[in-house]
């Protein structure tokens, strides 16, 4: 198929990295002073991997990266677009750039996506829109990587429900014309009202980091004015979870229906439950993370190589990946997972 004639992108292939090191529930536990059952039963974490001290998000994405390009030159790649964590290596830093050297990319250009744990179905709408939209982009590289366990303090109760942050990173190797896990639709949405909430204090120009002008546990991830986030946050998060699916679906000719499988980022059990029904589908019509913990956007690959590694993907599945990032923007894709016939160029066959 003439590539620059194509007008359809497919998921070509997928790698992850984790750290060695493991933090389990029992740890969490003791680290909190939370009860274990708790851990496990409420907050869905029985073990998740951390990165060491001089384990960087760039090393873990280059990684991941290594990995989903397996058996691929990288010089035919045209880009590379970071989707990862906003905390990095550095505060005021590209690691896409990194990232380039680093794999021999020396033909891709490189740039950066950040919606937060968002970002990958917010990368799979701007990827796949860029390669439709130019004829130079064939072979597209998203990088994702986190390191938010080390943001966490076990003794701020405000941020309990962040406890579940891991570590690790992951890629998607895109490319058009690919009759394979085709990108369908994307749809996002933000509601701007909880932006000030969730936020590490030092380091930007409000709370700069020079001249002793923040305090240590202002480096740790904070919530402010919880009460009130979740007084606004708790009537509207799972509808929009689920919206954003339905309006995905509904923009590439579907119904809820046809709906086979969907990988959420990690959330509470209680919240991953609610989503299901929301949905219509069962627990077995879903990935939980509950080994991993919460690895920021990466979450998605991670569930999705994991669901297809436990055979719950089947060919021709209608698949939704679900994100929600802190801001609050929620974001779905809808990947027609395998290989379909194609009719024409442009229409794949239910």
């Amino acid at each position: 198929m003439n590539n620059e004639r194509a007008n359809f992108v497919g998921i070509a292939n997928m790698g992850f990295y984790l750290p060695t090191a493991i933090e389990t529930s029992a740890d969490i536990a003791a680290k909190s002073g939370l009860p274990i059952d708790t851990v496990e039963q409420k907050l869905g974490v029985h073990k998740k991997h951390i990165a060491g001290v001089r384990e960087h998000v760039s090393d873990m994405a280059i990684e991941a990266a290594r990995r989903a390009l397996a058996g691929f030159d990288p010089l035919h790649l045209d880009a590379i677009i970071y989707f990862g964590s906003a905390y990095k290596d550095y505060p005021v830093w590209s690691c896409a750039a990194k990232i380039q050297f680093e794999l021999g990319a020396k033909n891709a250009f490189a740039t950066e996506i950040m919606s937060l744990c968002t970002s990958f179905t917010m990368a799979l709408k701007i990827a796949k829109a860029m390669m439709l939209t130019d004829s130079t982009l064939n072979n597209v590289l998203l990088v994702g990587g986190s390191k938010e366990s080390h943001l966490i303090d076990y003794g701020n109760p405000r941020v309990r429900f962040m406890y579940d942050f891991g570590d690790g990173a992951g890629a998607a190797l895109l490319k058009k014309g690919l009759n394979k896990n085709v990108l369908l639709a994307e749809h996002h949405l933000t509601d701007g009202r909880f932006h000030r909430h969730i936020k590490v204090e030092a380091g930007g120009s409000v709370h700069p980091s020079y001249d002793g002008c923040a305090a240590a546990h202002d480096y740790k991830i904070d919530l402010v004015e919880g009460a009130e986030m979740k007084e606004h946050l708790d009537p509207v998060s799972v509808d929009n979870f689920v919206g954003v699916v339905l309006a995905a679906l509904e923009s590439c000719g579907h119904k809820l229906s046809d709906l086979d499988f969907v990988v959420p980022i990690h959330v509470k059990p209680s919240v991953h439950r609610e989503i299901l029904r929301g949905l219509g589908l069962s627990m077995e019509q879903s990935y939980y993370l509950s080994e991993y913990g919460h690895v920021q956007a990466s979450d998605l690959i991670l569930g999705l190589m994991e669901a297809e590694k436990a055979g719950s993907l089947q060919s021709g599945h209608l698949v939704a990946l679900l994100g929600a990032g802190t801001g609050f923007t929620w974001g779905a894709a809808i990947v027609r997972w395998g290989e379909q016939a194609v009719v024409g160029s442009s229409h794949l066959v239910d």
